[in-house]
């Protein structure tokens, strides 16, 4: 199941799972209900159902890349260089429903913490090791290679 949803004045076709950046909304609670356009049926046709409803789940907001706006009128001396940077709501769809029908998202893992590993004093063995190598004799220097004076 799948349903074309309105936000920002642009047009999502999301399924139940799906994580979509939408124009920047206000949300409470970390949930929020959208506007549906349609609905697709078991047949796989789409179509518009009056009881729709799609939720999703907020995961957090932000601003997209960098857009640089640059103008330029040749043999005018005309440059003029503007940044911009959209800002964005990201969300997961948690559940679409339909005609007395709903569909969920499943469920996301939770990733345990990985357990630090300790070290069992390493440099105790390390430091024995360095003292117990003799140690290296330094290579003896070299006299410069003389001359010859032809007259």
């Amino acid at each position: 199941m799948y349903a074309v949803i309105r936000a920002g004045g642009k047009q999502y076709r999301v399924a139940p799972g799906d994580v979509v950046k939408i124009e920047k909304a206000a949300h409470d609670g970390g949930q929020i209900e959208f506007e549906v356009l349609a609905v697709s049926a078991e047949d796989g046709k789409l179509g518009k159902v009056a009881d729709a409803k799609v939720v999703g789940q907020v995961l957090g907001d932000g601003r997209a890349d960098k857009i640089l706006v640059f103008h330029f009128k040749r043999k005018k001396q005309y440059k003029k260089l503007n940044g911009h940077r959209q800002p964005f709501t990201q969300v997961r769809i948690s559940e679409i429903s339909a005609g007395g029908k709903s569909e969920k998202a499943p469920e996301l893992a939770v990733k345990a913490p990985k357990a630090k590993k300790v070290a069992a004093e390493p440099e105790a063995p390390k430091a024995a090791a360095k003292a117990a190598a003799p140690a290296k004799k330094a290579p003896a220097k070299k006299a410069a290679a003389k001359k010859s004076t032809k007259k």
